[in-house]
């Protein structure tokens, strides 16, 4: 058995730090030594959650590729079991811009999958039961075998820039009991949303400004943004960290917003970390 069970979004950021967001347009920019990491939604969640101690599996897709080894090394120095399956056009990977402030902007190639499911139904559900959460990653592959996560005890998913319109998104939240989604393009319509996908609890999530949380008959909550323990360096990765702790803390038992204040915690301490792959202590586990 497993504690989580993270499905899809594995990949490689190439980190570059900027003076500005947006950078300044120039034919060239001397920055800071360019990394290349393990990144991404998937990973995110997945090495945090190993980080607060839990258990965690995870099954996605990954090019046979350099970039696809560098995710590889990076799980091996855990304990996450993987199931891995052969993405023949290469391993997702995004440019992350960061500003001295520890700000990103993202330039995602999400390398869409094609072709037949790369996992059986049967092998998918065999890991679903054998986990006592499932966190969704909204990977094009996953979307197709949704119906195999109605056995699971408990679903999340991140939602992250939605618009309130695309519905690609929809059938990831309809499939989950916990749904995290960004105010960044919902603005002033993030209650509203919210409201349309109870029974569902949801924390629309704000950054620097907190999150709120919108549980079914019960008024909009604000949880506060924790005060980071050291300077912030990455901002990337931070809700990725948000949402394992919000998992974690349920997991042992927490209601969902004594949950959201210590994920708040967790998050704070993820931006003054330099990557995702955290140190030990790094993220408070109480």
């Amino acid at each position: 058995m497993v504690d989580l069970l993270v499905i899809g979004g594995l990949g490689v950021d190439v980190r570059a730090r900027v003076p500005a967001l947006p950078p300044p347009v120039a034919d060239s920019l001397l920055v800071p030594p360019i990394d290349l990491r393990i990144g991404n939604t998937g990973s995110g969640v997945a090495l945090a959650a190993h980080a607060l101690g839990l258990r965690v599996a995870l099954v996605d897709v990954l090019g046979a590729d350099a970039a696809g080894d560098v995710v590889r090394a990076a799980l091996a120095r855990t304990s996450i079991r993987t199931t891995l399956a052969d993405a023949p056009t290469g391993t997702r990977r995004s440019v992350n811009l960061v500003d001295p402030a520890g700000r990103r902007m993202s330039l995602h190639d999400p390398r869409p999958w094609s072709g037949p499911a790369p996992f059986g139904e049967a092998e998918l559900a065999a890991l679903v039961a054998e986990a006592t959460h499932v966190h969704l990653s909204i990977m094009d592959w996953a979307r197709d075998s949704l119906g195999v996560l109605r056995a699971a005890t408990s679903v999340s998913t991140d939602l992250h820039d939605w618009d309130g319109e695309n519905d690609y998104h929809r059938p990831f939240a309809r499939i989950a009991d916990l749904v995290f989604v960004s105010d960044t393009r919902l603005g002033e319509r993030a209650a509203k949303e919210a409201a349309e996908l109870a029974p569902r609890t949801v924390l629309v999530t704000g950054g620097a400004a907190g999150a709120t949380l919108h549980t079914p008959g019960v008024p909009p909550t604000h949880v506060p943004a924790a005060t980071p323990p050291g300077p912030v360096v990455d901002t990337n990765g931070a809700g990725d960290a948000f949402a394992a702790g919000v998992i974690a803390a349920r997991l042992r038992g927490a209601g969902v917003l004594d949950a959201a204040r210590y994920a708040a915690r967790v998050a704070a301490a993820a931006c003054t970390h330099d990557g995702m792959e955290y140190p030990d202590g790094l993220l408070p586990r109480e």
